[in-house]
């Protein structure tokens, strides 16, 4: 495993590689595609598991926010001048525990999916988007530069749309790709001016070069370029006001929305953050932006998911809700308690995420009202649903009770008014979780047909991520040592009231939610106050009317003035006169020798004439 680091690049260039020899492979047996692709995240993970077990290398950096370098790399891009772009790589303890993130999930996605997309005719596609899509986010997190960095990160957003529009014939999906790439994408205009300021100001675009410069730089300038990379991050991890995306991102395969919009790709802006750390210390109003966005984000969202009848969909807004617990824990300076979270929570959301999707390949629906009674059909679903749900809620000894008491006990410290918001966040949270699981697993039988358990090529995948949904919350103080950090010990008070809450909250929705209740019948019979929660506030409706609408409409104006009537108008009104010239002149040609006699001589008396005036 060692001898991997001595070309750390492989995370990269191996899922790249492996994406073509997918689709090689896949034309000779229809089994090669998993087994080739899951050859990726495998690498993956050994070079993780490798970076946190080995020495520093000689000369590698040890700073707060990335500790000890195992190993980096790198070669010129291109240099023009004095000018020099490389491309890099840093794997330090900080991307080493990201890259355990990405290659485990990927890995466990990966063999799910050869049991839920069996017999899916853009099976190879399919595997070979995956690959395309581990290489994409590891060269993210193993980037030493914003220059490396940006090149990830776009990659990943160009295979999420490629993923999230994998059955393009759905027009649903088709336009849900395109608005996760539209939205996602004016997140990445203000993360591409923020490395611009960076770049004026320093000359540079290396981490290490960047930070140490930072003391030198004007208040002014870092304020700027942090908040603009903010813009980044929260656009990124579909937060307030850029969260529209993710939960139409439900579109495509649900092992998909395990990988990418649950563990990884959503939770690239909070590594953001955390890897450019030192900025943000040096810009209280660029925490403030988090804060605000993570706590609006983290309360917004588990309002949403209150009421929501696909089971995705509940999913979709508690991954907005939790990452809004992270961006608060960054807003107040708690950025190794929210790089803890995102991993723990990247564990339980997979291992929730492959169950909801084992729930509906035995089910054939993913709509909560046409279930009901799977715990005795799907048992082993059922377990794996109720490891995960306790995670998310933060039930002890779950990985989400040590993770998000950690986050609720910074915040509370630094801004109680914000705490409170999260608390009743947590409420919220019990309440959904535990309705959709009554919903799903209790009661009778709503649907139709038989439901069945998964087979074990789904359910295995389940098992494995159980594993640290329970354990995990137990490596905290390693978590934290690793990062260079000394946690304290969680306040006992606060975490009482945490899991009170959270229970409070499933209480509630146990009591109160039957499968002949009012709320399961036609979403227009329900009250308006839920039909407020189920719609999202109305905002997707509101951005809609006051955003997209006005801008397709001038952006309609625009072409029909400057390009239809003045550019097009240009050419082909000049294209016009020639023809007309052109028409004129070739009346002359007539063939008539006297005329073009005449003609001559006419023109010759012309000359003199003209001569004679210029002599004079």
């Amino acid at each position: 495993m060692a001898a991997l680091l001595s070309a750390p690049w492989l995370v990269v260039a191996l899922p790249y590689a492996l994406a073509l020899g997918v689709l090689v492979a896949g034309r000779v047996s229809k089994h090669a595609a998993p087994v080739v692709a899951a050859l990726g995240p495998l690498t993956v993970c050994l070079v993780g598991l490798s970076a946190l077990g080995a020495a520093p290398v000689e000369g590698g950096r040890v700073e707060p926010w990335t500790s000890a370098v195992a190993a980096q790399g790198g070669f010129t891009w291109f240099k023009v001048g004095d000018t020099v772009l490389s491309v890099g790589w840093t794997i330090d303890t900080l991307a080493a525990l990201m890259l355990l993130v990405v290659g485990l999930v990927a890995l466990m996605v990966m063999v799910f999916s050869a049991g839920y997309m069996h017999g899916d005719p853009g099976w190879n596609r399919y595997f070979a988007l995956l690959s395309l899509f581990t290489g994409s986010m590891s060269l993210l997190v193993i980037g030493d530069s914003f220059t490396t960095l940006f090149i990830g990160w776009e990659l990943v957003g160009a295979c999420s749309y490629l993923l999230i529009g994998f059955w393009y014939e759905r027009p649903s999906a088709a336009a849900a790709a395109v608005k996760a790439f539209l939205t996602t994408r004016v997140g990445d205009v203000g993360l591409m001016f923020g490395i611009a300021v960076l770049w004026l100001a320093t000359h540079s675009l290396g981490y290490t070069e960047v930070m140490e410069k930072l003391p030198a730089l004007a208040p002014a300038t870092i304020t700027a370029a942090a908040i603009l990379i903010a813009i980044g991050a929260i656009g990124k991890s579909a937060q307030f006001p850029l969260h529209i995306w993710l939960p139409d991102a439900m579109e495509g395969p649900t092992p998909v929305s395990a990988l990418i919009h649950a563990a990884t790709m959503v939770a690239a802006g909070v590594y953001l953050v955390a890897r450019t750390w030192p900025l943000f210390e040096a810009a209280p109003a660029a925490r403030m932006v988090l804060l605000v966005a993570g706590v609006v984000s983290a309360l917004g969202a588990a309002a949403i998911g209150l009421f929501q009848t696909d089971i995705k969909k509940v999913l979709a807004y508690s991954t907005i809700s939790q990452l809004g617990f992270m961006f608060a824990a960054l807003g107040v300076g708690a950025w190794e308690i929210a790089f803890f979270h995102l991993v723990a929570h990247a564990a339980f959301k997979a291992l929730l995420f492959l169950t909801s999707g084992s729930v509906i390949h035995g089910s054939g629906t993913q709509d909560l009202r046409e279930m009901g009674g799977l715990r005795t059909a799907m048992p082993a679903t059922f377990a794996a649903w109720v490891i995960g749900s306790a995670a998310l809620m933060g039930i002890p000894p779950m990985a989400g009770f040590f993770s998000k008491d950690a986050v609720l006990d910074a915040v509370w410290l630094a801004s109680p008014a914000a705490a409170v918001l999260l608390f009743i966040a947590a409420l919220f949270t019990g309440f959904y979780t535990v309705r959709a699981t009554k919903l799903a697993f209790f009661g009778t039988w709503r649907g139709t047909g038989h439901a069945h358990e998964s087979p074990m090529s789904m359910l295995g995948p389940l098992f494995v991520l159980s594993v640290p949904a329970v354990a995990l919350g137990f490596s905290a103080t390693w978590f934290a040592e690793k990062l260079g950090e000394h946690p304290e010990p969680l306040s006992i008070a606060l975490s009482a009231v945490a899991v009170g809450v959270g229970l409070a909250g499933g209480a509630i929705a146990w009591v109160t939610v039957r499968g002949e209740a009012p709320e399961l019948s036609p979403e227009n019979a329900a009250p308006a106050w839920q039909r407020i929660l189920v719609s999202g506030f109305g905002y997707d409706t509101a951005v809609m009317r006051f955003v997209v609408r006005p801008t397709v409409s001038i952006c309609r104006g625009l072409w029909a003035i400057i390009d239809r009537l003045v550019i097009d108008g240009t050419v082909e009104g000049s294209a016009r006169v020639a023809a007309s010239l052109s028409n004129v002149l070739s009346r002359m040609q007539s063939g008539d020798g006297q005329n073009y006699a005449t003609a001559m001589a006419l023109s010759v008396v012309a000359i003199l004439a003209a001569l004679m005036l210029v002599v004079r």
